[in-house]
């Protein structure tokens, strides 16, 4: 195949030299020798047009500094005094593809000498893709030379392959090598990353479609960048002379190393992708940007981080987390915290696009780190809308997941309002399933869920609230302490069972049972106050001076017993004690009139309850999507059902009979 033709098909190419590995790598592993392999041959192809002699002297007059200091130098002399323009990165060795071959004894070493001979940039993308490791097993098993021959065949100068369609090889070559395996858990399939988009820059068409506009877009679990590729070629369909910026912050090494290698092939700034931890690390300190993109991991604990979060959120609205912080089991909150914390917050405002799972929905009580996250959210009229996506729909889980979009700049319709899509009905079913993914959205698919959020109107599938429609006070409901008490000879078996009986010693357990036996077996006393005054006058009698208030409320612990019938408990002041065995809760929504629903709602069932006055004030909020969408389904008649097991019976006595007949 003649790779460098008028329409070479580079993505085949480089497919068959993948499939050179088998036998060597497994599949799935096919991308740790490829991407890097491909990197390395662009540099390689885009050095060819540089005197490599003049790079070698100036990096040697510049030896009295070191590291990426020195590397800004050598980059700053070559632009100025040789002019070689748009040089951000440079190698110093003796070798290219071509020279490798030439000594096939030493690929290996030589191999790695001239990546050492790289920049610095390009030095830390290669060791964030641990490629050395990789050299070492193809040279064992006499593959690294074949390999790199195939690599020095295709010619990927730029004025062969522009940066736009580099990129779009790498991020093809990106998804075939990791959709369908456990890495796929950094891939986001390619259509729900397309409806993202579109809730993305809902509104904003006109805003990107502006001459010239300046555009910046980050994604802080960038993963291997998919998502911010996206919404750079969305951005360009709308307006080519926009001037974009990609921003990201990733976790994994080998996730961030392909991320940023693939700027560098689009022509992006490497620099705006960013190694760390997201919630313990902040890469974008004070930094703001337009438009946020994410699909962080589902589920992710953060217990390791917890000191140096917690530290953060005590800051309160100076760090990320001000709203609180969710149970350390997950996470999903906190990447979300920190993408509205990079929001700008002037005229047009900012706008996110996250994909969540259930959890955060519903997950934490009120006055949870959870609840108090949404209340704050939703207060702050940020969320604009929630789509429920088909389960089924990524690589590596099944479950049901969900698009948030969020702003701090609604438009009017759209203020104080939250729109609910269910939009699990909207998918097409795949020929072969991908890992967990065993369905995908069309075209007409994320059109008619883009119309339908754009209509803001009440359907089947699309739900408007207002704010508060999610907000609840969780009020404790009491009811009275009535106790009734017996003396009965189960009763004395338990009290000498009690742990306050046995630390007494035999002496005081033997007065304790006179004081006991005193009492009438059958007797029955409805009111505590009356049992109190003769339990005491029994110990007054015998003189018992080690019975204290302690072992007193032991012994109504055990004797009471709970009877409606029975007379209140009160206290000393003559409030009306509670029985926290019947305590309850109530939910009761924000818009409701709280003593209205409470008379309407309890009181009509249980007249002697109240409400715990100290639990007014303990809002929480939740979002419990499919109770909006339930559709009730009349169940089959139970005579449908008898019927229906006759006929089979009929059946299956029939094809018995056939067998042995």
């Amino acid at each position: 195949m003649d790779i460098n033709s008028q329409n070479p098909n580079y993505v085949g190419f480089l497919w068959n030299i993948a499939e050179s590995l088998r036998g060597t790598y497994k599949a799935e592993d096919y991308g740790k020798v490829m991407l890097p392999l491909i990197v390395l041959r662009r540099f390689d192809c885009l050095l060819d047009e540089y005197d490599r002699e003049i790079i070698k002297k100036i990096y040697k007059e510049t030896d009295y500094v070191s590291g990426l200091e020195r590397d800004i130098m050598v980059i700053a002399e070559l632009e100025e005094v040789h002019k070689m323009k748009n040089i951000s990165f440079f190698n110093i060795s003796d070798y290219d593809f071509k020279s490798l071959l030439d000594d096939s004894e030493n690929i290996a070493e030589n191999l790695k000498n001239y990546i050492n001979g790289f920049s610095e940039n390009v030095k830390n993308i290669m060791k964030n893709f641990k490629f050395s490791s990789q050299i070492d097993h193809l040279n064992k098993k006499n593959k690294l030379y074949s390999i790199i021959q195939k690599f020095a065949e295709v010619d990927f100068h730029i004025d062969k392959i522009p940066n736009e369609r580099m990129g779009q090889i790498y991020e093809e070559l990106i998804r075939r090598f990791y959709e369908n395996t456990d890495a796929g858990e950094h891939y986001t399939p390619r259509e729900v990353v397309e409806l993202c988009m579109e809730m993305l820059f809902y509104t904003k068409e006109e805003f990107i479609k502006e001459n010239g506009k300046y555009i910046d877009i980050a994604d802080f679990c960038a993963g291997t960048g998919g998502m911010l590729s996206e919404a750079r070629r969305y951005i360009e369909s709308k307006n080519k002379n926009a001037e974009i910026q990609l921003y990201g912050q990733e976790l994994m090494d080998e996730s961030f190393a392909i991320c940023q290698a693939d700027m560098i092939m689009k022509g992006e700034n490497p620099e705006n992708i960013r190694l760390g931890n997201t919630l313990s690390e902040d890469r974008f300190k004070g930094e703001k940007f337009r438009f946020l993109i994410s699909n962080p991991p589902y589920g992710v604990t953060w217990k390791d981080e917890e000191h140096i979060i917690k530290m953060e959120s005590e800051l309160g609205f100076d760090g990320r987390f001000g709203a609180g912080t969710p149970r350390t089991t997950d996470g999903s909150l906190l990447f979300l915290q920190n993408m509205i914390s990079k929001m700008k917050d002037d005229n047009d405002g900012s706008r996110i696009a996250i994909i969540l799972n259930g959890s955060p929905l519903f997950t934490g009580d009120a006055g949870s780190g959870e609840s108090n996250i949404r209340k704050w959210i939703i207060e702050s009229d940020l969320l604009e809308g929630i789509i429920a996506l088909p389960t089924d729909m990524f690589y590596n889980t099944g479950i049901s997941t969900y698009i948030w979009v969020l702003t701090n700049k609604k438009i009017s319709k759209r203020k104080g309002k939250i729109q609910l899509i269910d939009a699990t009905k909207f998918y097409d079913p795949m020929k072969k399933s991908l890992g967990s993914k065993r369905k995908e959205l069309s075209t007409s698919h994320i059109k008619d869920i883009k119309d339908i959020y754009s209509k803001f109107e009440e359907s089947d599938v699309s739900k408007i609230f207002d704010n508060k429609d999610f907000g609840f006070v969780k009020v404790t409901i009491e009811r009275p302490l009535r106790l009734k008490f017996q003396i009965t000879d189960e009763v004395i078996e338990n009290i000498k069972k009690a742990s306050f009986y046995k630390k007494l010693n035999k002496d005081q357990q033997e007065q304790l049972n006179s004081v006991v036996n005193l009492f009438d077996k059958i007797k029955v006393y409805m009111s505590r106050n009356e049992f109190l005054e003769d339990l005491n006058s029994k110990i007054k009698l015998k003189n018992i001076n080690f019975i204290k208030t302690s072992q007193i409320k032991n012994l109504i612990s055990i004797i009471g017993v709970q009877d409606n019938e029975a007379e209140i408990c009160r206290d000393s002041k003559g409030n009306i004690e509670a029985d926290s065995s019947l305590r309850d809760y109530e939910f009761i929504p924000l818009k409701e009139n709280i003593k209205e629903y409470f008379k309407r709602e309890v009181c009509s069932h249980i007249e002697d309850a109240w409400i715990d006055e100290g639990t007014l004030d303990k809002v929480g909020y939740e979002i419990p999507f499919t109770k909006y969408f339930y559709k009730h389904e009349e169940l089959r008649s139970f005579t449908d059902i008898i019927s229906e097991i006759e006929e089979l019976e009929k059946i299956i006595t029939s094809e018995i009979y056939n067998i042995f007949n």
